[in-house]
Order: C-alpha cells, then structure tokens, then sequence
C-alpha cells in the first residue's frame, strides 16, 4: 500500500481527506465562522487553542481546537484523571459532565458535539491528521503506555474513528487502545466510510450521555445526606 509523501497515508486515504473537506467546507465555513465569534464574545483571549500532540509513529505537531478553557486553565487535574483511567477500567467520562469551572460559556456544548475540534481540518489537509483514525495523545500520555500499547501510532490520528463510534466513552481507556491498534490493522475505504457515517449518530449519543450524566449528578448533589452518591469517574479527552 503506497503511501503519499510519506506522511503514512495511503494515497486513497488522502484523497478521500481533501475531498471529503473540500465538498464540505461551504457548510464547514460558516459554521467555524459562527463558532470563532462566539467565543470571541463569551471569553477573552485566542479563538483557537495550539497544543502539541503525539501522531503516526510518534511524530510530534501542533493539533488545533476552538478554545473552551478560560486562558491559563491548569492541566494538573486532567493529567490525574487520565492516571486513574489508565490505572483502572472505568468508563472514560469526560471531566465535563461534573461541572468543569475552566470551561468558558457554550465550551461544554462545542465540546460534547465535537465541535471544538472542526480546526483540525487544517491538521489532515497538512497531512498530520486524517479523518479517519486513533485521536492524537498528549506527550504525557504517550510516556506512560505499555509496549504492546505503542502499535496504536502505526495508523495516523484522525478527526473520528472506530473507539469514537464504538462506545467512546462508555468504553475503557484499554479498550480505547485495542480499537485503535484494530483499526491500524484493518484500515481501508470501505471500513473508512463506514465510520464517517457512523459519526455523527455517534455524537448525538455522546451528546445525549452527557445531559444524562449532568443530569443525574445535580440530583445526586440535590439529594439529602443519607443518600450516599456513588462516586463519579471521569475523564477529558
């Protein structure tokens, strides 16, 4: 399988990427427009968010967001969650569902939709990204994986893939790991396609779990003291 400039895409996998954004991007457009005015309004500071992520055979680039935290939002906490998630077998919730103060107005909605990640088109026209494959890891995350967990930066990190329409984050972090390295090993256009169409009843679920965890524990906090809540595992990816 030939692969294109040598960024570890196959070159139908590449085609697939500029075409999909290109037929896309007269609805890509305005919405991003909207979305970066939003926060413009809501929230002083950059419209999108740089960080340095981990991608195909632990090349490192600069993956861009909208930004949802309010500027200069520590990491400590995220760094010790995902511990947690990598020491145990919880499902992966994201931090979001208990009421994250770091996240700006109307973050919470573009991040459980997904939303906050459409600047990462930018990232598979570079070639870094594809829409298709494992989501790109932080360094520190990286640092701690097994040596069998490292088969997951054999496929280049994409927008959406197979964890994502999965479970996600009804799954745990190493079963995340083991669809991941799957997909590496069995990618191809019909399997891609398949999961782009997957997506976005993916994230209509990944919406609604949200509300309903959100939900459940505003009645948690409203319940009287010898209901004893059990306790909440979470996570932010």
């Amino acid at each position: 399988m030939n692969e294109t400039q040598n960024l570890g895409l196959p070159r139908w996998k590449r085609v697939l990427d500029v075409t999909a954004i290109l037929m896309a991007m007269p609805v890509i457009l305005p919405v991003a427009i909207l979305i970066g005015l939003v926060i413009r309004t809501v929230s002083a500071g950059p419209i999108l968010f740089k960080q340095e992520r981990v991608g195909y055979r632990g090349r490192r680039f600069m993956c861009l967001k909208f930004r949802t935290m309010h500027c200069g939002a520590e990491t400590n906490t995220h760094q010790g969650h995902l511990q947690q998630l990598m020491d145990s077998n919880v499902p992966m919730t994201k931090m979001d569902v208990k009421g994250d103060k770091r996240i700006i107005p109307m973050g919470r909605i573009l991040r459980s939709s997904g939303l906050d990640e459409l600047p990462q088109l930018v990232n598979v026209l570079k070639g870094e990204m594809s829409l298709v494959g494992p989501r790109p890891c932080l360094a520190y995350e990286a640092a701690k994986y097994l040596p069998w967990q490292m088969e997951r930066f054999n496929a280049v990190p994409g927008l959406t893939g197979l964890w994502q329409v999965s479970g996600k984050n009804r799954t745990t972090f190493t079963r995340m790991i083991q669809l991941d390295i799957e997909y590496g090993r069995s990618k191809s256009l019909p399997l891609d396609l398949k999961i782009i169409f997957k997506t976005i009843p993916a994230l209509l679920l990944q919406m609604w779990d949200t509300r309903l965890q959100r939900k459940g524990l505003s009645s948690t906090a409203g319940a009287a003291p010898s209901q004893a809540p059990m306790p909440l595992r979470v996570a932010n990816r």
